[in-house]
């Protein structure tokens, strides 16, 4: 699926007693969010929070990712992105390489891992993908109020939801086009992204936020940050 369609879902990627732990630091992040953040832009959040590396660095993950991209691996980002009940922001149309071809080289050689730290549903503004879309670069024009200033257009109606349940996981190519609407519902949707990538892409910002080996051995040149 994930070749043709350019993501999949899966059940579940950590064991349960160790999602509990991440959720449960989340929620300690999320209570010391300064006043008035909104909660939707708690990005990078592993370079001031190395516990994070955790699960990031989690073998069972990783045995996820080395089965889409082959087993020499970089950390490339992370983000959780939650959306408040009620009124969490839109993700317009997009792909995520559009946003990192200045960063890495070739952007469209990274994969997300998006784990539901909540369940996820069309009520609370769930993902949104469009099946096949990984298969050719798309334009990006000008867009605002939402988390980017950049989206593509799209045909709705080939459009999936990608609902999971609390603990469940989707993967998707950098080069997929996905969104996600607000969330109107009662109900907080949070996901904790996890960014990856083969050690054969170059990173393009020496001196920039870092990248991690998380598995295997360089095949680009790269230096690698730290963890601890």
């Amino acid at each position: 699926m994930f070749q043709t369609d350019g993501y999949e879902t899966h059940a579940g990627v950590l064991a349960p007693a160790k999602f509990e732990a991440l959720a449960a630091h989340f929620e300690a992040r999320l209570a010391a969010l300064p006043e008035g953040r909104r909660p939707e832009h708690m990005d990078v959040p592993h370079l001031t929070d190395p516990a994070l590396f955790e699960w990031l660095l989690d073998p069972d993950v990783l045995d996820l990712v080395e089965s889409l991209i082959g087993p020499d691996i970089a950390l490339f980002s992370s983000h959780f992105i939650c959306k408040p009940a009620g009124d969490g922001k839109p993700v317009p149309w997009h792909q995520d390489a559009h946003f990192w071809r200045d960063s890495i080289s070739p952007a469209s050689d990274a994969i997300t891992v998006w784990l539901a730290i909540d369940p996820s549903t069309v009520e609370n503004g769930c993902l949104r993908v469009i099946p096949g879309s990984h298969l050719a670069a798309a334009e990006h024009t000008g867009t605002a109020d939402s988390f980017f200033n950049q989206e593509t257009a799209v045909d709705e109606s080939r459009a999936v939801d990608v609902e999971l349940e609390r603990g469940a996981c989707s993967v998707h190519s950098a080069m997929l086009v996905h969104g996600s609407p607000p969330n109107r519902s009662t109900s907080r949707r949070c996901g904790y992204t996890m960014r990856y990538m083969p050690t054969t892409v170059r990173y393009l910002e020496p001196g920039g936020r870092g990248i991690y080996l998380a598995r295997g051995r360089d095949h680009a040149g790269n230096t690698y940050s730290s963890t601890g």
